[in-house]
């Protein structure tokens, strides 16, 4: 088995300064600043081609989009999450979100509805929490998204990249 996870990644210079704003919040999860389409999902490794072929055929048919990152929002008391919210490009990562989930290797069920967000602090104090809301308020990035990621965790070492693939079948 091997554990995948399918996401867009927010560039530089934004991502590095979220992904450092995550981990000065002592976030034990803080992966680099990204919009997740597939949470992490436990596969048959013997899956993994046909996984890519299907995320292959997903890309080709996506056009490249852009994503307004702007301000702040939380999905406490639910979960103790405060994220930078998607202010547009949200109905392309739904779509993207939902063509990935088709692949039968890929079906799963999900706790949460799916809301395309970038976490900035998790399962921290509520001070903690509070402060990354306050701060972060007024943030604002926007760029194309022209590819996502398939990661893997082998349980080792940490989330890595494992293929990029292009949005409407760019190379």
């Amino acid at each position: 088995m091997i554990q995948i996870g399918i996401a867009v990644d927010v560039p530089e210079p934004w991502g590095g300064m979220l992904t450092r704003r995550r981990v000065s919040a002592g976030d034990p999860q803080a992966v680099p600043a990204h919009v997740t389409l597939l949470g992490p999902t436990e596969i048959p490794v013997r899956a993994l081609p046909a996984v890519e072929e299907h995320l292959t055929r997903v890309a080709a048919a996506h056009l490249p989009f852009t994503l307004h990152l702007r301000g702040t929002g939380t999905f406490r008391p639910v979960t103790q999450v405060v994220f930078v919210t998607v202010a547009a490009g949200i109905s392309e990562c739904e779509l993207l979100a939902s063509a990935i989930n088709s692949a039968p290797e890929l079906r799963r069920e999900a706790r949460f509805p799916y809301h395309p967000h970038v976490t900035v602090a998790q399962d921290v104090p509520p001070e903690v929490l509070d402060k990354a809301y306050e701060d972060l308020a007024d943030f604002s990035a926007l760029f194309e998204v022209e590819a996502f990621t398939l990661f893997s965790h082998s349980g080792a070492a940490r989330w890595q990249p494992r293929r990029d693939f292009r949005l409407g079948g760019r190379r």
